[in-house]
């Protein structure tokens, strides 16, 4: 990529017109190189307006991820972590899988402005732009094994609940086992954030968890459109403009205690807690195999270890994350 795509980036990051002139004045490289630059920037899916006379500008006002801005907004806990705010990333859990392989260090986090190629459960890709999502990995090493770590994904989902609990985002719940729905009474469960967890480690310990986390945003249209399922964004479910910066602060100080309660206690101490906010309670659904056969019943709870309990015609049945996909009956 271009060096100077994101010192452009930045300069258009207040949702104004800028023309090539003042912004090649400023950084002291030809007109030809800002063109060149911006060029990049739309190879990378970035949306630019540009228009003779006025110059150039994003779509809307975004702002871009700050380190220090993250820092503070952890608060008590920011000694914890190690941070890395990344212009550009395919992914940020393969950048992290990489780090975790070559010995790096509890409780790093990698965020990116812009990530091109996230991946999300069962194969889907996490469909992300400029100011569109916000994108992070959180590496967490525990010492237990591997196998201790069943239910991890609704423990992450609990600390997301309670996140955006603290900015008045009220009408978030679960669904099992790695998303966060807006649920509101006239319309359709819509996807508000995905969680990827990827372990490394043996059964018996110790262990790693690259903890993915993607989060909806200020989705556009045409992004929303390649989403192959109904979701939704920030932008759309509260009046109040949150600060990303912000946003992933909170959201690590929540990780952060929430992991650590998890390590102590399993996900025992925490099912209560996620069975509150778990969407289909008690309700009719349905569980897609890997082989396309279908399971219909209705869900009446979790057990300890995070496994989802269905009542079937054939009895009560457990199941584990894995391939299988729930959905929603009604």
């Amino acid at each position: 990529m271009n060096t100077l795509t994101f010192t452009i980036l930045r300069l258009l990051a207040d949702g104004k017109f800028h023309s090539g002139e003042d912004i090649a004045r400023q950084l002291k490289v030809s007109r030809a190189t800002v063109w060149n630059a911006l060029q990049d920037a739309e190879k990378l899916g970035v949306e630019i307006f540009s228009v003779r006379g006025r110059g150039y500008k994003l779509p809307q006002a975004v702002t871009l991820l700050d380190e220090q801005s993250v820092l503070n907004a952890i608060g008590e806990h920011k000694a914890w972590f190690k941070l890395e705010i990344h212009d550009h990333l395919a992914s940020t859990n393969s950048d992290m899988m990489k780090k975790l392989n070559a010995g790096q260090a509890h409780a790093s986090c990698v965020a990116a402005n812009l990530q091109t190629n996230g991946r999300g459960r069962r194969g889907r890709s996490w469909q992300a732009g400029l100011g569109a999502s916000l994108t992070f990995s959180l590496l967490w090493r525990f010492q237990c094994g591997a196998s201790a770590l069943s239910g991890l994904s609704l423990a992450v989902g609990v600390a997301l609940i309670r996140a955006l609990h603290s900015f008045g985002i009220s009408q978030t719940e679960l669904k099992w086992p790695n998303d966060v729905l807006i649920v509101t009474s006239n319309q359709a469960p819509e996807k508000l954030a995905g969680i990827l967890i990827e372990l490394q480690g043996d059964m018996e310990g110790p262990s790693a968890a690259v903890i993915g986390i993607g989060i909806n945003l200020n989705l556009p249209k045409k992004l929303k459109q390649q989403i192959d399922q109904p979701a939704t964004d920030l932008n759309s479910v509260t009046p109040q403009i949150i600060n990303p910066n912000e946003l992933l602060g909170v959201l690590l100080k929540h990780l952060a205690e929430v992991l650590s309660h998890f390590e102590q206690q399993g996900f025992t101490s925490l099912r209560d807690e996620w069975t509150k906010y778990h969407a289909y309670h008690q309700q009719p659904v349905k569980m897609i195999h890997p082989d396309g056969r279908e399971t219909f019943g209705t869900v009446t709870g979790v057990a300890e270890d995070g496994i989802l309990l269905i009542n079937t015609p054939l009895g009560e049945q457990r199941f584990s994350s894995g391939e299988i996909s729930l959905r929603g009956t009604n």
